[in-house]
């Protein structure tokens, strides 16, 4: 039955209310997001301050290592640029004495003039005799053989200038190597030197484009160490070169002195020696000819091996690829990549490798060919000069028999002569 004495009338929102359950349960949920974005702002900072500690700490690091490694090419390339100095300086001052070698040698091979003109002088006067006396006496014989000697030594003096020239002109484009490299690595050094003393503080330093490019014409570390070793090896090679070179102007000089008074017992035992030790090395080589033959002949079968294996898996990769391709046909479901095909894959896989290997020791085998064949003509060539040099030593030994006479250029007094003899001008003062 309807209450007809209400007396107040009520108006509420046209809204949906909340419970008292749903308002505490809203306020809890506030108070809970409000904990969580504190908590999250908390760990931020925190992160945060862990990234910047940890991110400064491996920049200091990592400046510190690389000012590390700064140092230590800067004295890796200061300790190579000390040895490349000392070469250059060894270069230069073997320059000097070999200059030096070369101008006594010039001046003694001028001084033939005179024993030449003398020994011609007297074969001309001889023959100036007359009637019976006119004869091929052991005079005539000890000049013309005096004479032989004289001019052998000319020549044998001009080829040792005409080498001494040329290894001057080789001693010289070395030092011109490494004096170019040694201006490089003291501006290298400078450079390094230079960034070495920049900070993060200069006010000299800015973005770059591209800073981590690779410069064009650079080359790696190894690379430069090997160029370095290659131009100390270079110059301590033509170092001894140039050494056994004035020795060699040293003992031409003193064999063109003194060959004419030396005994022909000695000499023809000198030669012969030199014809024996010819004939053993050639002996050698024509072993080492034959052997090499033999190897190459078996290098080259084992190419034709390695290509025929070759083909063998070009066709088995051609099979493995065309079942494959085939197998691709399938329709529906039936195109499924099953075991089989994984198979497939993995044999076309290992065919391309093993393919790639033989290849990699076809070109092997035939580089290794290569240089059978060309060491082959080096011994060839080899062998050549030896038969020719035997043939000289050999000829040498029938013109040693007729070499009879002494040397006449010498000192003019026998003071002088025991002097040279005795190694003291250097030690008397000059006027």
């Amino acid at each position: 039955m309807a209450n007809h004495f209400q007396s107040v009338v009520t108006m509420e929102k046209p809204l949906q209310h909340l419970g008292l359950t749903d308002w505490h349960s809203r306020v809890q949920q506030l108070r809970n997001v409000a904990d969580t974005r504190r908590d999250e702002a908390f760990n931020l900072r925190q992160t945060a301050r862990i990234l910047r500690n940890e991110t400064r700490i491996q920049s200091t690091w990592d400046t510190y290592y690389n000012n590390s490694k700064l140092s230590d090419r800067i004295h890796e390339v200061d300790r190579w640029r000390e040895t490349i100095q000392t070469c250059y300086d060894r270069i230069c001052k073997e320059i000097e004495d070999l200059k030096e070698e070369k101008l006594i040698t010039e001046r003694e091979l001028e001084a033939l003039i005179t024993p030449l003109n003398v020994v011609s002088e007297c074969l001309t006067m001889r023959d100036c005799r007359l009637g019976s006396e006119l004869t091929y006496d052991d005079g005539d014989t000890e000049l013309k053989k005096e004479l032989a000697v004289v001019e052998n030594n000319q020549r044998m003096l001009r080829d040792q200038c005409q080498a001494a020239w040329e290894k001057l002109n080789k001693l010289d484009e070395v030092k011109f190597k490494l004096n170019l490299d040694l201006t490089d690595k003291r501006e290298a050094e400078d450079i390094d030197m230079a960034q070495l003393a920049l900070d993060k503080h200069c006010s000299n330093i800015t973005f770059k484009t591209d800073p981590t490019r690779v410069p064009r014409n650079s080359s790696t570390h190894p690379g430069w160490l090997e160029y370095t070793k290659y131009l100390k090896a270079l110059a301590e090679k033509e170092l001894e070169d140039a050494y056994a070179m004035r020795e060699s102007l040293f003992v031409s000089r003193e064999k063109a002195r003194n060959i004419l008074t030396a005994q022909q017992e000695r000499t023809e035992h000198t030669l012969r020696k030199r014809i024996f030790e010819t004939q053993r090395a050639r002996n050698e080589l024509e072993w080492q000819q034959l052997k090499m033959r033999e190897e190459m002949e078996k290098c080259l079968a084992e190419i034709l091996t390695l290509e025929k294996a070759w083909r063998d898996k070009i066709d088995a990769l051609k099979l493995v690829e065309t079942r494959l391709e085939n197998r691709a046909q399938r329709s529906g479901m039936e195109l499924c990549c099953d075991d089989p095909y994984s198979g497939l894959c993995d044999e076309v896989a290992r065919l391309k490798e093993t393919i790639q290997m033989i290849n990699d020791k076809i070109t092997q085998a035939k580089s290794t060919y290569t240089s059978l064949e060309d060491h082959a003509a080096k011994i060839d060539r080899d062998l050549q000069n030896k038969q020719h040099s035997l043939m000289t030593d050999i000829r040498g030994i029938d013109l040693r028999q007729r070499l009879r006479g002494e040397f006449t250029s010498g000192p003019i007094t026998q003071t002088e002569r025991n002097l040279q003899l005795s190694k003291m001008e250097d030690e008397i003062p000059k006027n």
